[in-house]
């Protein structure tokens, strides 16, 4: 396995994005999700009945006080797959809270550690508060995921072009998923239920030899690198 890229490099990696973005290559994306604001959180009550959400979840919730764990892969499409189910299925009423889904994209983050603290502001882009966990847990709030499309976005290939000989990290790709998120609980007693169109980009680190990829960073909700 060749060694990691030396965190001065990833530094000058992410510049050539924020670089890009001004340069209208990523311009409007919201790379990395440093502005992105938090997602809805509560379970509106319908006028009518809500229908059932439609197609397979990409995942089922975990059981109760079992903590989340993406399952690693080498292959850049799969991992992306796997780590956005982790990331959007969740259930309030298992006893987890927030923080045991961030620590499981944590825990498969750029293990140089160089990205981990803006990893984790992503992540929690995408997640309920605490406080509003609690809230939601009081309707037994849950949350999945139907994948229905991904793909390498045509203007990280513009950003490749961009970038100086040493700027790329080894296996740097990025992934654009789009999907249905697929929410429900109770409200009055009875069930209720929403679906929210969704898409963004997972920028990934894949070093060649390596078993698995890894996470560098979030796109803002539905606003991803295209």
């Amino acid at each position: 396995m060749k060694t990691s890229p030396d965190p001065r490099s990833r530094g000058r990696f992410y510049a050539v994005i924020a670089a890009a973005t001004v340069l209208l290559i990523l311009a409007g994306i919201g790379v990395y999700g440093l502005a992105a604001g938090r997602t809805q959180t509560s379970v509106s009550r319908p006028s009518a009945a809500s229908p059932s959400p439609t197609g397979t979840p990409a995942s089922v919730s975990p059981s109760a006080s079992t903590p989340p764990t993406v399952k690693g892969s080498s292959d850049p499409d799969v991992f992306a797959r796997n780590l956005a189910t982790i990331l959007f299925t969740w259930d309030t009423a298992t006893g987890l809270l927030p923080l045991d889904y961030t620590a499981a994209i944590l825990a498969v983050g750029d293990p140089s550690g160089v990205e981990q603290a803006g990893l984790a502001s992503d992540v929690a882009n995408y997640l309920p508060s605490r406080e509003q966990w609690i809230e939601l847990r009081k309707h037994a709030t849950r949350q999945s995921l139907t994948i229905k499309r991904t793909g390498v976005p045509d203007g990280w290939a513009q950003a490749v072009e961009q970038a100086a000989p040493g700027q790329i990290p080894s296996g740097a790709t990025a992934i654009t998923i789009e999907g249905t998120r697929h929410r429900s609980g109770d409200w009055d007693g009875r069930p209720v239920s929403e679906d929210f169109l969704v898409s963004f980009t997972v920028f990934l680190a894949c070093q060649p030899g390596a078993d698995s990829c890894h996470v560098l960073r979030l796109s803002q909700l539905d606003n991803p690198l295209k």
